[in-house]
């Protein structure tokens, strides 16, 4: 009875686009990242992209088969299978994004392996190799096109957070930069039809909103916006300055001008609970609820209207409460997304799902590549 409450007073209060008014120029979508570890949890996430969305996210930044790639050999079974599970669950008809890294879980320096395990230590030679080495160039090339031609995906993204790297090692950003300059001309070239490109956290970008020096993030989308199609923006802006004390009304404003390109949402979510983070001496509480989560799915679908997004992603269907309980429950930084579903960890609808619903529901039309 709360939740059908709150769907109606949002309902007043937001006044959510009707379904009879301009189209919609964005596709919707969700990585199929699992509450649990079950197979209840795998069929209930799929099920519901079906559902509740028309593009999928396969989201690769667990590490790179740097040694078969360079190789040409077959990749290991712990590759194929989780590929051929993905690829079998893909609901028909629904847009495919492909995101893969050659940068490290951590932004800091080349991807972990990935092999029977996932990010496992990287063998040698390739512990010693910097980003700009032929090997690495050849090897993730590779690994890319071996996932255009498995999944057969709409949009490519070859760079998780890119501009992490300038924030966290700014000495190696010139040797990625090499890398990925030439992966984009070649990726393209292959390609032609195929949207390739990165994604930047988009509230490192803003002048205030962290702690990253702002000149040298303009520095790096100023190297990279030539070698992206799009500017895709991963966007947690609850992980800022503001907290969940407030939500920034012109986020969307400022991260559109800073460029000419089309914009679209790789990564987003608000938490619709409190939380705290322990850094280092510091304790951070973050006081949210469902409605601010809801405020914010206002602001984010004005914004891809108003702008014309691509894509929007809401990484997180499905609160992972059990997931988080199985890892030992510690108050590490993966309770930050813990609670950014749109689905709370009972499986109960929120309502910023029905405001998603209503822009789902709306007829799309493609404002073009």
């Amino acid at each position: 009875m709360r939740t059908l409450i709150l769907i109606l007073l949002l309902a007043l209060v937001y006044k959510p686009i009707d379904a009879q008014e301009e189209p919609r120029p964005f596709y919707l979508g969700f990585t199929p990242f699992p509450y649990d570890i079950s197979f209840d949890a795998i069929d209930f996430t799929y099920e519901r992209i079906a559902e509740d969305a028309d593009l999928i996210v396969h989201h690769f930044d667990n590490g790179v088969p740097w040694v078969e790639a360079l190789k040409g050999d077959p990749y290991s079974d712990n590759i194929m299978n989780d590929w051929e599970l993905r690829r079998s669950r893909t609901p028909e008809g629904h847009q495919v994004l492909i995101t893969v890294t050659p940068i490290n879980f951590w932004r800091s320096g080349l991807a972990a392996y990935r092999g029977e395990q996932d990010d496992m230590p990287l063998p040698a030679p390739f512990d010693g190799y910097s980003f700009d080495h032929p090997d690495v160039e050849t090897a993730f090339y590779h690994w890319a096109e071996s996932a255009i031609n498995f999944f057969d995906p709409d949009y490519l993204l070859i760079g998780i957070e890119v501009n992490l790297l300038m924030k966290n090692q700014p000495e190696i950003w010139d040797s990625y930069m090499t890398l990925h300059s030439h992966l984009y001309a070649r990726l393209k070239e292959a390609h032609p039809n195929l949207p390739v490109m990165v994604s930047m956290t988009g509230v490192d970008l803003l002048e205030g909103y962290t702690d990253a020096d702002h000149e040298m993030q303009l520095q790096a989308l100023n190297d990279i916006i030539d070698y992206t199609d799009f500017l895709a923006l991963s966007v947690y802006p609850y992980l800022t300055a503001y907290m969940t004390n407030s939500i920034p009304q012109n986020i969307f404003d400022q991260l559109a001008g800073l460029t000419d390109k089309p914009l679209a949402i790789s990564e987003t979510g608000y938490a619709a609970q409190d939380f705290t983070i322990q850094v280092e001496d510091m304790r951070l509480e973050f006081d949210s609820d469902e409605d601010k989560q809801a405020q914010y799915m206002t602001l984010l679908l004005e914004a891809a209207q108003k702008y014309q997004f691509r894509f929007i992603v809401n990484f997180v269907l499905r609160d992972y409460d059990a997931l988080w309980q199985q890892m030992g429950a510690s108050e590490d930084f993966i309770i930050a997304w813990r609670d950014t579903g749109l689905y709370d960890e009972n499986g109960i609808e929120r309502p910023a799902l029905a405001l998603w619903r209503t822009a789902l529901e709306r007829e799309f039309v493609s404002s073009g590549q």
